[in-house]
Protein backbone atom coordinates (compact mmCIF):
# COMPACT_ATOMS: atom_id res chain seq x y z
CA UNK A 1 0.00 0.00 0.00
CA UNK A 2 1.62 3.24 -1.13
CA UNK A 3 1.19 6.46 0.80
CA UNK A 4 1.11 10.02 -0.35
CA UNK A 5 4.43 11.65 -1.16
CA UNK A 6 6.10 12.81 2.05
CA UNK A 7 9.06 15.09 1.36
CA UNK A 8 11.14 16.49 4.15
CA UNK A 9 12.30 20.10 4.29
CA UNK A 10 15.66 19.69 2.60
CA UNK A 11 16.86 23.22 2.07
CA UNK A 12 18.66 23.49 5.38
CA UNK A 13 20.14 20.01 5.04
CA UNK A 14 21.56 20.76 1.63
CA UNK A 15 23.56 23.65 3.06
CA UNK A 16 25.31 21.33 5.49
CA UNK A 17 28.49 19.76 4.38
CA UNK A 18 28.77 16.64 3.87
CA UNK A 19 2.44 -0.90 21.77
CA UNK A 20 4.89 -1.76 22.95
CA UNK A 21 3.95 -5.43 22.67
CA UNK A 22 4.66 -8.20 20.22
CA UNK A 23 2.08 -10.99 19.80
CA UNK A 24 2.96 -13.60 22.39
CA UNK A 25 3.59 -17.18 21.44
CA UNK A 26 5.01 -19.66 23.86
CA UNK A 27 7.70 -17.96 25.97
CA UNK A 28 7.90 -15.15 23.40
CA UNK A 29 9.25 -11.72 24.24
CA UNK A 30 6.87 -8.95 25.12
CA UNK A 31 7.38 -5.61 23.50
CA UNK A 32 6.13 -2.83 25.31
CA UNK A 33 20.80 5.82 37.23
CA UNK A 34 24.13 5.45 36.04
CA UNK A 35 26.72 7.96 37.30
CA UNK A 36 27.42 10.91 35.04
CA UNK A 37 30.28 10.70 32.56
CA UNK A 38 31.78 13.62 30.68
CA UNK A 39 33.16 13.22 27.17
CA UNK A 40 33.85 16.01 24.71
CA UNK A 41 31.95 18.38 27.00
CA UNK A 42 28.79 16.27 26.61
CA UNK A 43 27.24 14.83 29.75
CA UNK A 44 25.83 11.32 29.57
CA UNK A 45 24.28 9.03 32.13
CA UNK A 46 25.63 6.12 30.08
CA UNK A 47 28.97 4.58 31.08
CA UNK A 48 31.78 5.79 28.83
CA UNK A 49 32.36 2.29 27.40
CA UNK A 50 28.78 2.27 26.04
CA UNK A 51 29.54 5.13 23.62
CA UNK A 52 30.08 2.87 20.58
CA UNK A 53 29.07 -0.54 21.97
CA UNK A 54 27.10 -3.13 20.03
CA UNK A 55 25.30 -6.14 21.49
CA UNK A 56 25.33 -9.86 20.61
CA UNK A 57 22.90 -12.47 21.94
CA UNK A 58 24.23 -15.91 22.94
CA UNK A 59 22.05 -19.02 23.11
CA UNK A 60 24.39 -21.38 24.99
CA UNK A 61 22.29 -24.52 24.37
CA UNK A 62 22.19 -24.11 20.61
CA UNK A 63 25.50 -22.34 20.00
CA UNK A 64 27.66 -25.46 19.77
CA UNK A 65 27.14 -29.22 19.38
CA UNK A 66 28.10 -29.61 23.05
CA UNK A 67 25.78 -26.81 24.17
CA UNK A 68 28.06 -25.89 27.06
CA UNK A 69 29.64 -22.76 28.48
CA UNK A 70 33.14 -24.11 27.85
CA UNK A 71 32.35 -24.90 24.23
CA UNK A 72 30.98 -21.41 23.68
CA UNK A 73 34.07 -19.88 25.31
CA UNK A 74 36.16 -21.15 22.40
CA UNK A 75 34.21 -18.79 20.13
CA UNK A 76 35.22 -15.62 21.97
CA UNK A 77 38.17 -14.79 19.67
CA UNK A 78 35.90 -15.13 16.64
CA UNK A 79 33.38 -12.77 18.23
CA UNK A 80 36.17 -10.33 19.00
CA UNK A 81 37.05 -10.36 15.32
CA UNK A 82 33.39 -9.84 14.40
CA UNK A 83 33.48 -6.64 16.42
CA UNK A 84 30.72 -7.02 19.00
CA UNK A 85 31.09 -5.62 22.52
CA UNK A 86 28.28 -6.70 24.86
CA UNK A 87 27.59 -10.43 25.12
CA UNK A 88 24.02 -10.99 26.29
CA UNK A 89 23.78 -14.54 27.60
CA UNK A 90 20.36 -16.15 27.67
CA UNK A 91 19.59 -17.66 31.13
CA UNK A 92 22.21 -20.15 32.31
CA UNK A 93 20.44 -21.29 35.49
CA UNK A 94 18.89 -24.74 36.11
CA UNK A 95 15.55 -25.26 34.35
CA UNK A 96 12.49 -26.46 36.24
CA UNK A 97 11.30 -30.06 35.86
CA UNK A 98 7.76 -29.67 37.17
CA UNK A 99 5.41 -28.71 34.29
CA UNK A 100 8.42 -28.62 31.96
CA UNK A 101 7.72 -28.13 28.27
CA UNK A 102 9.60 -30.35 25.85
CA UNK A 103 12.57 -32.55 26.68
CA UNK A 104 14.83 -29.76 27.94
CA UNK A 105 12.40 -27.03 28.94
CA UNK A 106 12.41 -23.26 28.62
CA UNK A 107 15.47 -21.25 29.54
CA UNK A 108 13.04 -18.84 31.24
CA UNK A 109 11.72 -21.42 33.73
CA UNK A 110 14.26 -20.76 36.46
CA UNK A 111 14.57 -23.45 39.14
CA UNK A 112 17.41 -21.81 41.08
CA UNK A 113 18.52 -18.22 40.53
CA UNK A 114 22.00 -18.71 42.03
CA UNK A 115 23.23 -21.82 40.23
CA UNK A 116 24.34 -22.93 36.78
CA UNK A 117 22.41 -25.42 34.65
CA UNK A 118 24.49 -28.63 34.90
CA UNK A 119 23.79 -29.29 31.21
CA UNK A 120 25.69 -26.08 30.49
CA UNK A 121 28.54 -26.57 32.96
CA UNK A 122 29.53 -25.26 36.37
CA UNK A 123 29.90 -21.94 38.12
CA UNK A 124 33.66 -22.37 37.66
CA UNK A 125 33.09 -22.64 33.91
CA UNK A 126 30.95 -19.50 33.96
CA UNK A 127 33.55 -17.55 35.91
CA UNK A 128 36.22 -18.65 33.42
CA UNK A 129 34.01 -17.42 30.58
CA UNK A 130 33.51 -14.02 32.18
CA UNK A 131 37.19 -13.65 32.98
CA UNK A 132 38.30 -14.45 29.44
CA UNK A 133 35.57 -12.26 27.98
CA UNK A 134 36.75 -9.35 30.13
CA UNK A 135 40.34 -9.96 29.07
CA UNK A 136 39.22 -9.63 25.46
CA UNK A 137 37.30 -6.43 26.17
CA UNK A 138 33.74 -7.80 26.25
CA UNK A 139 31.02 -6.92 28.73
CA UNK A 140 28.80 -9.76 29.96
CA UNK A 141 25.06 -9.18 30.44
CA UNK A 142 23.04 -12.02 31.95
CA UNK A 143 19.39 -12.62 31.08
CA UNK A 144 17.28 -12.23 34.24
CA UNK A 145 13.75 -13.52 34.80
CA UNK A 146 12.19 -11.48 37.60
CA UNK A 147 8.52 -12.04 36.72
CA UNK A 148 8.26 -15.77 37.43
CA UNK A 149 10.08 -18.95 38.45
CA UNK A 150 9.61 -22.61 37.70
CA UNK A 151 6.95 -24.46 39.72
CA UNK A 152 9.67 -26.37 41.57
CA UNK A 153 11.77 -23.38 42.61
CA UNK A 154 12.68 -23.59 46.31
CA UNK A 155 10.63 -20.47 46.98
CA UNK A 156 7.40 -22.38 46.23
CA UNK A 157 8.09 -24.36 49.44
CA UNK A 158 10.06 -21.92 51.58
CA UNK A 159 8.32 -18.68 50.57
CA UNK A 160 4.85 -19.53 49.22
CA UNK A 161 3.85 -15.92 49.95
CA UNK A 162 6.19 -14.86 47.11
CA UNK A 163 3.58 -16.09 44.61
CA UNK A 164 0.12 -15.14 43.42
CA UNK A 165 -2.75 -17.65 43.62
CA UNK A 166 -5.89 -18.42 41.64
CA UNK A 167 -9.37 -18.98 43.04
CA UNK A 168 -8.60 -22.66 43.54
CA UNK A 169 -5.74 -21.82 45.85
CA UNK A 170 -3.07 -22.90 43.36
CA UNK A 171 -0.11 -20.82 42.26
CA UNK A 172 -0.89 -18.86 39.13
CA UNK A 173 0.91 -19.41 35.88
CA UNK A 174 2.78 -16.25 34.86
CA UNK A 175 0.46 -13.25 34.61
CA UNK A 176 0.99 -10.41 32.18
CA UNK A 177 1.06 -6.73 33.11
CA UNK A 178 -2.74 -6.53 33.00
CA UNK A 179 -3.24 -9.45 35.39
CA UNK A 180 -4.29 -12.00 32.80
CA UNK A 181 -2.72 -15.45 32.60
CA UNK A 182 -0.21 -16.12 29.84
CA UNK A 183 0.10 -19.47 28.09
CA UNK A 184 3.42 -20.02 29.83
CA UNK A 185 2.10 -22.94 31.85
CA UNK A 186 5.57 -24.04 32.95
CA UNK A 187 6.24 -20.96 35.12
CA UNK A 188 4.80 -19.63 38.39
CA UNK A 189 3.78 -16.00 38.87
CA UNK A 190 5.64 -13.95 41.49
CA UNK A 191 3.80 -11.56 43.83
CA UNK A 192 5.41 -8.12 43.91
CA UNK A 193 2.85 -6.90 46.42
CA UNK A 194 5.09 -8.69 48.91
CA UNK A 195 8.00 -6.32 49.57
CA UNK A 196 10.08 -9.18 51.03
CA UNK A 197 10.27 -10.53 47.48
CA UNK A 198 11.92 -7.28 46.39
CA UNK A 199 14.91 -7.67 48.69
CA UNK A 200 15.18 -11.40 47.94
CA UNK A 201 15.21 -10.80 44.18
CA UNK A 202 17.78 -8.00 44.48
CA UNK A 203 20.00 -10.28 46.58
CA UNK A 204 19.83 -13.03 43.93
CA UNK A 205 20.90 -10.54 41.26
CA UNK A 206 23.71 -9.14 43.37
CA UNK A 207 25.01 -12.69 43.86
CA UNK A 208 25.94 -12.86 40.17
CA UNK A 209 27.72 -9.53 40.33
CA UNK A 210 29.70 -10.57 43.42
CA UNK A 211 30.35 -14.20 42.47
CA UNK A 212 30.80 -13.97 38.71
CA UNK A 213 31.65 -10.29 38.05
CA UNK A 214 29.00 -9.83 35.35
CA UNK A 215 28.41 -6.37 33.90
CA UNK A 216 24.64 -6.12 33.78
CA UNK A 217 21.27 -7.73 33.18
CA UNK A 218 18.81 -8.08 30.34
CA UNK A 219 15.50 -8.11 32.23
CA UNK A 220 12.91 -10.44 30.75
CA UNK A 221 9.37 -9.03 30.30
CA UNK A 222 10.38 -6.04 32.42
CA UNK A 223 6.96 -4.44 32.03
CA UNK A 224 5.27 -7.38 33.77
CA UNK A 225 7.15 -6.38 36.92
CA UNK A 226 6.04 -3.18 38.73
CA UNK A 227 8.17 -0.15 37.95
CA UNK A 228 8.40 0.42 41.71
CA UNK A 229 10.53 -2.70 42.00
CA UNK A 230 12.91 -1.53 39.28
CA UNK A 231 13.22 1.81 41.07
CA UNK A 232 13.97 -0.02 44.30
CA UNK A 233 16.57 -2.11 42.48
CA UNK A 234 18.18 1.06 41.12
CA UNK A 235 18.53 2.33 44.67
CA UNK A 236 20.07 -0.96 45.74
CA UNK A 237 22.44 -1.05 42.76
CA UNK A 238 23.74 2.37 43.74
CA UNK A 239 25.19 0.73 46.86
CA UNK A 240 26.85 -2.12 44.96
CA UNK A 241 30.52 -1.99 44.02
CA UNK A 242 29.93 -2.09 40.29
CA UNK A 243 28.06 0.07 37.80
CA UNK A 244 25.86 -2.18 35.66
CA UNK A 245 24.35 -1.96 32.20
CA UNK A 246 20.61 -2.64 32.33
CA UNK A 247 18.50 -3.68 29.32
CA UNK A 248 14.69 -3.82 29.61
CA UNK A 249 12.72 -6.22 27.47
CA UNK A 250 9.99 -3.63 27.14
CA UNK A 251 9.37 -0.56 25.04
CA UNK A 252 8.09 2.36 27.10
CA UNK A 253 9.86 5.71 27.66
CA UNK A 254 9.42 5.23 31.43
CA UNK A 255 11.86 2.29 31.18
CA UNK A 256 14.64 4.84 30.99
CA UNK A 257 14.12 5.80 34.63
CA UNK A 258 15.85 2.55 35.64
CA UNK A 259 17.44 1.09 32.50
CA UNK A 260 20.20 2.08 30.08
CA UNK A 261 18.42 0.62 27.07
CA UNK A 262 15.07 -0.87 26.11
CA UNK A 263 13.64 -2.77 23.16
CA UNK A 264 12.76 -0.87 20.00
CA UNK A 265 9.61 -2.94 19.52
CA UNK A 266 7.82 -0.23 17.57
CA UNK A 267 10.77 0.03 15.19
CA UNK A 268 11.01 -3.75 14.85
CA UNK A 269 7.35 -4.06 13.90
CA UNK A 270 7.84 -1.33 11.31
CA UNK A 271 10.67 -3.30 9.68
CA UNK A 272 8.28 -6.11 8.82
CA UNK A 273 5.74 -3.66 7.46
CA UNK A 274 8.41 -2.06 5.30
CA UNK A 275 9.45 -5.44 3.93
CA UNK A 276 5.85 -6.32 3.06
CA UNK A 277 5.27 -2.79 1.69
CA UNK A 278 2.37 -2.21 4.05
CA UNK A 279 4.21 0.95 5.07
CA UNK A 280 6.76 3.23 3.47
CA UNK A 281 9.52 5.74 4.17
CA UNK A 282 7.15 8.38 5.51
CA UNK A 283 6.18 5.94 8.27
CA UNK A 284 9.83 5.59 9.27
CA UNK A 285 10.11 9.32 9.64
CA UNK A 286 6.82 9.63 11.52
CA UNK A 287 7.93 6.96 14.01
CA UNK A 288 11.36 8.56 14.37
CA UNK A 289 9.77 11.91 15.22
CA UNK A 290 7.45 10.19 17.71
CA UNK A 291 10.42 8.51 19.39
CA UNK A 292 12.28 11.81 19.35
CA UNK A 293 9.46 13.43 21.30
CA UNK A 294 9.18 10.60 23.85
CA UNK A 295 12.85 9.88 24.57
CA UNK A 296 15.85 12.02 25.42
CA UNK A 297 18.92 12.05 23.20
CA UNK A 298 20.81 10.07 25.84
CA UNK A 299 18.34 7.19 25.80
CA UNK A 300 19.36 4.06 23.89
CA UNK A 301 17.02 1.61 22.23
CA UNK A 302 17.99 -1.85 21.00
CA UNK A 303 17.17 -2.22 17.31
CA UNK A 304 17.20 -5.66 15.71
CA UNK A 305 16.07 -7.74 12.76
CA UNK A 306 16.02 -10.96 14.81
CA UNK A 307 16.61 -12.43 18.27
CA UNK A 308 15.95 -15.76 19.98
CA UNK A 309 12.16 -15.39 20.05
CA UNK A 310 11.79 -13.83 16.63
CA UNK A 311 13.87 -16.67 15.20
CA UNK A 312 12.12 -19.49 17.04
CA UNK A 313 8.54 -18.26 16.82
CA UNK A 314 8.33 -15.79 13.92
CA UNK A 315 10.71 -17.41 11.40
CA UNK A 316 14.25 -16.49 10.25
CA UNK A 317 15.05 -13.12 8.72
CA UNK A 318 15.00 -14.55 5.19
CA UNK A 319 11.36 -15.61 5.51
CA UNK A 320 10.34 -12.27 7.01
CA UNK A 321 12.49 -9.84 5.01
CA UNK A 322 13.81 -11.68 1.96
CA UNK A 323 16.58 -9.85 0.13
CA UNK A 324 16.07 -6.78 2.32
CA UNK A 325 17.48 -8.33 5.49
CA UNK A 326 20.87 -6.62 5.05
CA UNK A 327 19.30 -3.25 4.27
CA UNK A 328 17.08 -3.45 7.35
CA UNK A 329 20.03 -4.31 9.59
CA UNK A 330 21.93 -1.27 8.32
CA UNK A 331 18.87 0.84 9.11
CA UNK A 332 18.93 -0.57 12.67
CA UNK A 333 22.65 0.19 13.00
CA UNK A 334 22.49 3.77 11.74
CA UNK A 335 19.14 5.03 13.05
CA UNK A 336 19.10 7.63 15.79
CA UNK A 337 19.21 6.21 19.37
CA UNK A 338 19.65 2.64 18.14
CA UNK A 339 22.20 0.09 19.34
CA UNK A 340 22.26 -2.84 16.88
CA UNK A 341 21.80 -6.43 18.05
CA UNK A 342 23.23 -9.50 16.32
CA UNK A 343 21.67 -12.82 17.35
CA UNK A 344 24.12 -15.72 17.51
CA UNK A 345 24.21 -17.41 14.10
CA UNK A 346 22.87 -14.38 12.27
CA UNK A 347 26.41 -13.63 11.16
CA UNK A 348 26.49 -16.91 9.20
CA UNK A 349 22.96 -16.71 7.80
CA UNK A 350 20.95 -18.68 10.37
CA UNK A 351 18.17 -19.89 8.09
CA UNK A 352 16.01 -22.09 10.29
CA UNK A 353 14.02 -21.61 13.47
CA UNK A 354 15.99 -23.03 16.39
CA UNK A 355 13.98 -25.29 18.68
CA UNK A 356 13.04 -23.65 21.95
CA UNK A 357 12.50 -26.61 24.28
CA UNK A 358 14.98 -29.08 22.81
CA UNK A 359 18.52 -29.29 21.53
CA UNK A 360 19.18 -27.77 18.13
CA UNK A 361 22.28 -26.38 16.45
CA UNK A 362 23.47 -23.38 14.49
CA UNK A 363 25.02 -24.28 11.15
CA UNK A 364 28.35 -22.46 11.22
CA UNK A 365 29.36 -23.65 7.72
CA UNK A 366 27.20 -21.18 5.79
CA UNK A 367 29.14 -18.32 4.26
CA UNK A 368 27.61 -16.40 1.35
CA UNK A 369 24.23 -14.73 0.97
CA UNK A 370 23.47 -15.61 -2.65
CA UNK A 371 20.68 -13.04 -2.85
CA UNK A 372 23.03 -10.14 -2.09
CA UNK A 373 26.47 -11.53 -2.87
CA UNK A 374 27.93 -10.67 0.52
CA UNK A 375 29.75 -13.04 2.82
CA UNK A 376 27.61 -12.90 5.96
CA UNK A 377 30.47 -12.43 8.39
CA UNK A 378 32.10 -9.87 6.09
CA UNK A 379 28.91 -7.80 6.00
CA UNK A 380 28.31 -7.78 9.77
CA UNK A 381 31.97 -7.19 10.58
CA UNK A 382 32.02 -4.26 8.17
CA UNK A 383 28.97 -2.69 9.78
CA UNK A 384 30.48 -3.16 13.25
CA UNK A 385 33.74 -1.54 12.10
CA UNK A 386 31.90 1.48 10.74
CA UNK A 387 29.84 1.74 13.92
CA UNK A 388 32.93 1.69 16.12
CA UNK A 389 34.92 4.25 14.14
CA UNK A 390 32.24 6.78 13.21
CA UNK A 391 31.38 9.07 16.16
CA UNK A 392 28.29 10.30 14.34
CA UNK A 393 26.78 6.82 14.96
CA UNK A 394 27.71 6.56 18.65
CA UNK A 395 25.14 5.84 21.34
CA UNK A 396 23.29 8.36 23.47
CA UNK A 397 24.80 11.80 23.96
CA UNK A 398 28.08 10.48 22.60
CA UNK A 399 26.55 10.25 19.12
CA UNK A 400 25.65 12.69 16.39
CA UNK A 401 22.57 14.69 15.53
CA UNK A 402 20.02 13.29 13.10
CA UNK A 403 19.19 15.22 9.93
CA UNK A 404 16.35 13.80 7.79
CA UNK A 405 16.87 14.14 4.03
CA UNK A 406 14.28 12.19 2.03
CA UNK A 407 11.16 10.19 2.90
CA UNK A 408 9.51 9.54 -0.45
CA UNK A 409 6.77 6.93 -0.55
CA UNK A 410 6.35 7.20 -4.33
CA UNK A 411 9.81 5.81 -5.10
CA UNK A 412 10.45 4.15 -1.73
CA UNK A 413 13.51 6.21 -0.81
CA UNK A 414 14.47 7.02 2.77
CA UNK A 415 17.66 8.98 3.47
CA UNK A 416 19.21 10.74 6.43
CA UNK A 417 22.44 12.12 7.78
CA UNK A 418 24.06 11.75 11.21
CA UNK A 419 26.61 14.44 12.15
CA UNK A 420 28.99 14.73 15.13
CA UNK A 421 31.70 17.41 14.83
CA UNK A 422 33.81 16.33 11.83
CA UNK A 423 32.23 12.87 11.70
CA UNK A 424 29.33 12.23 9.35
CA UNK A 425 27.31 9.30 8.02
CA UNK A 426 24.87 9.54 5.11
CA UNK A 427 22.53 6.55 4.74
CA UNK A 428 20.18 5.87 1.80
CA UNK A 429 17.63 3.06 1.54
CA UNK A 430 15.42 1.85 -1.31
CA UNK A 431 12.17 0.19 -0.16
CA UNK A 432 10.61 0.50 -3.61
CA UNK A 433 10.44 -1.81 -6.63
CA UNK A 434 12.65 0.07 -9.08
CA UNK A 435 16.18 1.43 -9.17
CA UNK A 436 16.31 5.13 -8.35
CA UNK A 437 18.87 7.66 -9.54
CA UNK A 438 19.71 10.46 -7.10
CA UNK A 439 22.10 13.37 -7.43
CA UNK A 440 24.71 14.00 -4.78
CA UNK A 441 23.01 17.31 -3.97
CA UNK A 442 19.74 15.55 -3.18
CA UNK A 443 21.45 13.76 -0.33
CA UNK A 444 23.73 16.60 0.79
CA UNK A 445 27.05 14.94 -0.06
CA UNK A 446 30.04 17.27 0.00
CA UNK A 447 33.66 16.40 0.65
CA UNK A 448 35.55 13.14 1.14
CA UNK A 449 33.68 9.97 2.17
CA UNK A 450 34.35 6.25 2.48
CA UNK A 451 31.79 3.84 1.08
CA UNK A 452 30.34 0.85 2.92
CA UNK A 453 32.75 -1.64 1.37
CA UNK A 454 35.64 0.40 2.74
CA UNK A 455 37.57 0.17 -0.50
CA UNK A 456 36.62 3.45 -2.09
CA UNK A 457 37.28 6.99 -0.96
CA UNK A 458 35.04 9.37 -2.86
CA UNK A 459 35.33 13.13 -2.89
CA UNK A 460 32.07 14.77 -3.79
CA UNK A 461 32.21 18.26 -5.27
CA UNK A 462 30.82 20.20 -8.21
CA UNK A 463 33.69 19.09 -10.45
CA UNK A 464 32.93 15.38 -10.18
CA UNK A 465 29.18 15.54 -9.79
CA UNK A 466 27.59 12.20 -10.64
CA UNK A 467 24.41 10.34 -9.89
CA UNK A 468 23.88 7.67 -7.28
CA UNK A 469 21.96 4.56 -8.31
CA UNK A 470 20.03 2.87 -5.52
CA UNK A 471 18.67 -0.57 -6.41
CA UNK A 472 15.52 -2.05 -4.83
CA UNK A 473 15.95 -3.65 -1.42
CA UNK A 474 19.41 -2.20 -0.96
CA UNK A 475 21.28 0.68 0.64
CA UNK A 476 24.18 3.08 0.16
CA UNK A 477 26.31 4.28 3.06
CA UNK A 478 28.88 7.09 3.02
CA UNK A 479 30.81 8.01 6.14
CA UNK A 480 33.79 9.97 7.42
Amino acid sequence: MMKKLFLLPLAAAFLVSCSHSSPKNEEQEVSPDSSATIMNDVESRQPEWVKNATIYEVNIRQYTPEGTIDAFRQHLPKLKELGVDILWLMPVQPIGVKERKGPLGSYYSIQDYTAVNPNFGTLKDFRALVEEAHDLGFKIVLDWVANHTSFDHVWTEEHPDFYTYNDDGKINVALDNTGFATDWTDVADLNYNNKELWSAMAAEMKWWVDEADIDGFRCDVAGFVPIEFWSYLSEQRATWDKELFMLAEWGEPTDMQNFNMNYGWDFHHLLGELASKEKGPSDIEKLRMQIDSNYTKDDIRMYFTTNHDENSWNKPVFDRYGKQHFQLFVLCATMDRGMPLIYGGQEVGLDHSLKFFDKDEIDWTKTEDHLNGWLYSQFYKRMMDIYHTTPALYNGNYGGDFQPLIANDENGIYAFKRVKDDSECVALFNFGDESIRLTQNEVGLSGLYTTFDGQNAIKWNAANASDLVLVPGNFLLFYR
